[in-house]
Formats: C-alpha cells, sequence, structure tokens
C-alpha cells in the first residue's frame, strides 16, 4: 500500500512539473499586458481575453506559417512511413547477402545530428534546384526520421509471423494485398509511433526551415513565430497565444492516433 501511495505520489510530482510550463502558457496567453508583468504574479488571470490570440491572427502571418507547418509535417510523415514500411519489410522477409549489414548501416547513420549534414545537404537541393521550397524540408525530415522508423517497424515486421502471410498467399493473396491486409494492420503500432515521431520532429523543426526557407510565405511555424522575438518590444502574450496554437496540434494529433496503438494489436490478420 505504501509502495502503491508513494508511486502514486512520485507520479504526480512528474505530471505536475511537466504540465505547469503548459498551464504558464496558457495562462499569461488569456491575460491582458497589464497583467502580464504584475507583481506579484497570477497564475490564473483576473480579466482573462482572447485579445493576444486575436492580435496573433490580424497582425501577423501566423496563419500562413501554421498552413506551411501542417503541410510540411503532413507530407513528410507520409512519406517517411512509405518508405520506411517498404524498406523495413524488405529487411525482414527478403534474404539477400549483407542484408544485416545494411540494416546496421542505417542505424549508424542515425547517430549522426541533422546539423552535420545541414551543408552538404544544401548544396544538394541547390543543384537539384528546389531551394526556398516545401519539398526541401519534407526531404530533409524524412532523410533524418527514416533511420530510426525504418528499424521501429523492422522490429514490429520481425514479430508478425510468417504463417500469416502464408496463409493469405495460399487463399490466392497477392503480395501487396497481404503486406497491405494482414502486415501492415498488425504493424500498426509500430506505424503510429513512427508517424509521432516524424511527426513532432517535422513540426518543431527550426534548423533545416532556416537555412532551406527564405520567403515569408513558405516559412514554418518555429521560423514565423522566432521572428516575433525580432521586434523592438516583445510582446509575451503574443508569442505566449503562438505558443498555445503551435501546441495544440501536436497534442490533437497524438490524442486521435494514441488509442490505436493499442487496437493495433489485435486487428489485421488474427481478426481475418
Amino acid at each position: 500500500m505504501r509502495r502503491a501511495s508513494a508511486l502514486y505520489a512520485a507520479g504526480a510530482v512528474l505530471l505536475l512539473a511537466a504540465a505547469f510550463p503548459l498551464f504558464w502558457m496558457l495562462s499569461t496567453a488569456l491575460k491582458p499586458s497589464g497583467e502580464i508583468f504584475a507583481t506579484p504574479p497570477r497564475f490564473v488571470p483576473l480579466h482573462p481575453t482572447l485579445e493576444n490570440f486575436r492580435r496573433l491572427f490580424a497582425d501577423t502571418s501566423f496563419l500562413v506559417f501554421f498552413r506551411n507547418s501542417v503541410a510540411v509535417a503532413g507530407a513528410t510523415v507520409l512519406l517517411t512511413l512509405a518508405v520506411s514500411s517498404l524498406g523495413a519489410y524488405a529487411l525482414t522477409r527478403y534474404r539477400f547477402r549483407g542484408r544485416e549489414a545494411v540494416a546496421g548501416l542505417i542505424l549508424l547513420t542515425y547517430m549522426f545530428a541533422p546539423i552535420m549534414i545541414i551543408i552538404p545537404f544544401y548544396i544538394l537541393v541547390k543543384q537539384l534546384g528546389i531551394v526556398n521550397t516545401r519539398l526541401a524540408l519534407v526531404l530533409s525530415y524524412t532523410t533524418f526520421c527514416l533511420p530510426f522508423c525504418l528499424w521501429v517497424l523492422r522490429a514490429f515486421f520481425q514479430s508478425i509471423p510468417l504463417e500469416l502471410e502464408e496463409a493469405a498467399l495460399v487463399d490466392g493473396a497477392g503480395r501487396g494485398r497481404t503486406v497491405w491486409h494482414v502486415v501492415l494492420p498488425l504493424a500498426l503500432p509500430g506505424l503510429i509511433a513512427a508517424a509521432i515521431f516524424t511527426f513532432i520532429l517535422a513540426w518543431n523543426d527550426f534548423l533545416f526551415a532556416l537555412v532551406l526557407i527564405t520567403s515569408e510565405e513558405l516559412k514554418t511555424l518555429p521560423v514565423g513565430v522566432n521572428d516575433l522575438f525580432n521586434a523592438t518590444i516583445v510582446d509575451w502574450g503574443m508569442i505566449m497565444a503562438a505558443g498555445v496554437m503551435i501546441t495544440v496540434p501536436t497534442v490533437c494529433f497524438f490524442a486521435a492516433v494514441q488509442r490505436y496503438l493499442v487496437q493495433g494489436w489485435g486487428s489485421g490478420g488474427v481478426k481475418g
């Protein structure tokens, strides 16, 4: 009983430590300018207002940055899952010389920080003529999300019994239908985990978006919001409102897909 109480208390402390910055950000976003720098500070605004959000949408290009981030992150997730699924399936189902060496080399590439490839990647996209395009961002994010996602899916594919695929093939299903209706549903938790990782990385990236994008209409949220700090007077209410709007899509995305992490274990060929 005491051990359970201690675990619950420790969990509550961790929850408070993790949730307090988010609570303070939301509280500041709802405060009028006079309350933001009030002494002593108040945790709950006396006169909550949406003025900071109104000015964020009316006086900045936040909606443009938001659309760009959604488009880039969504395209990155789709491309990364498509390529990593095919690669992971090939590494687990096809036997060829050097298969384990290829898998190890892919894992080795994940050891390098993304900043190490930004200069050669910029040279490459410049030669391809796609600098200052969303495509350049999608390809860059896919580049350093792919090794991790491939290894995550490789582990899930290895845990799926070959007998399920063989039974589907015997029943007349082709390789493509077998993968789509049997393998991928069983690997759904891995696909969702890879999608969450990819989405968060693409959504939050600042460095590649800063280097590869120069047009104001193509900037993503991290770069666009960073411009708010370059003003003569830093508007903390507006910045906190922007922080809330950046955080909400990530939370909503995770909330929308997390239930499939459990459902995916029993779906697909087992139910077939």
